[in-house]
């Protein structure tokens, strides 16, 4: 006969955690429906109702459930208690947080639930929720496609999305009202912002400036060098020594050995001067250029003032259009 494949320890350990977190959910939905029965039972109204519809049932549920509704529930309670140490023993060995002690912080609602309270009680509920996400991660169960699920969902966004846009309209009003407050908004904004970063702005100004340069040229040689040599035998032909030059023996051929001699000496400026913008010489050349104006661009008064703020609070307020259109609107037309 053939011997049976043993399987894998991680598959077995894996059925029992299931199996263990179905009966833990039982527990939990039976302890919470006993709560609530036992809680309606106890309102004069509701208890002789059950009494006059089921004596028998109510006499039963009188002397041995609600006489021993504290020791029944403490039994439920070691059980949650004994899956708590449980999962914090299986949190330590899987080292699943950074420290051994964070379980019971990071799962306070188990916790909190095992105290045997009226107020603490209903936490078990939270504990169901926790289980139902356990269910949810190992794929048995998809909440997802829950027609409850996807009522908590559509509301919990539109919720999240007031409240963040409320908080966000919030603090766009203070910084507006921050910088009508402001004494000099320009002036703070060069001294803290600027000025700190002088040095950077003129390097990066140079460094683009260079190569915007360098692009242009590259990807227009062509047309730049038809255009000059365009240029020099427009200018030629319009010059009247040439037209006197060509009327000579020999004249045209002169013109045309000149035409070319410019239009090449021209070229071969337009293209010294675009190979010398990288040159060092070039860029200390611009950085002082860029310097010296630099504190002029800067200059700040009461109109520049005035316009900065404008500025700024008009953005502001296009942000607060921005947040105030209600999207959930479009989304669960």
């Amino acid at each position: 006969m053939p011997s049976s494949t043993p399987r894998p320890i991680s598959l077995v350990l894996e059925r029992v955690h299931l199996a263990w977190d179905l009966l833990i959910i039982v527990l939990v939905v039976a302890n919470l429906a006993l709560l609530l029965f036992d809680s309606l039972f106890l309102l004069p109204p509701l208890n002789a109702a059950f009494e006059a519809l089921t004596p028998r049932l109510h006499g039963i549920y009188d002397r041995y459930v609600h006489a021993n509704f504290v020791a029944i529930d403490l039994t439920f309670v070691a059980i949650f208690v004994l899956d708590v140490l449980l999962g914090w023993a299986i949190a330590i060995a899987e080292h699943r947080y950074h420290r051994w002690f964070f379980y019971p912080f990071v799962h306070w609602y188990d916790v909190l639930g095992c105290i045997p309270t009226g107020g603490f009680r209903l936490l078990r509920v939270l504990r169901l929720v926790s289980l139902l996400h356990r269910l949810q991660r190992l794929g048995l169960i998809d909440i997802r496609r829950w027609r409850l699920y996807a009522i908590y969902a559509k509301y919990y966004d539109i919720l999240m999305e007031e409240l963040s846009d409320r908080i966000a309209l919030r603090l766009l009003d203070s910084v507006q009202d921050q910088v009508r407050a402001s004494d000099s908004l320009s002036r703070r904004l060069t001294d803290n912002v600027v000025m700190p970063r002088k040095q950077q702005l003129i390097h990066e100004i140079t460094r683009r400036l260079e190569d915007m340069a360098g692009s242009a040229y590259a990807h227009n040689r062509a047309d730049l060098m038809r255009y000059v040599s365009a240029l020099v035998g427009r200018t030629l032909a319009e010059s009247r020594e040439i037209q006197r030059l060509k009327r000579l023996p020999m004249g045209n051929q002169l013109a045309n050995t000149l035409d070319a001699s410019l239009s090449d000496i021209a070229c071969r400026l337009v293209h010294e001067a675009v190979e010398g913008l990288r040159s060092p010489e070039f860029s200390a050349l611009v950085e002082r250029l860029a310097d010296s104006g630099f504190d002029a661009w800067l200059k700040v008064d009461k109109h520049t003032d005035r316009v900065t703020e404008q500025v700024l609070i008009d953005m502001l307020e296009m942000l607060k259009a921005k947040v105030a259109v209600k999207e959930w609107r479009d989304r669960y037309k």
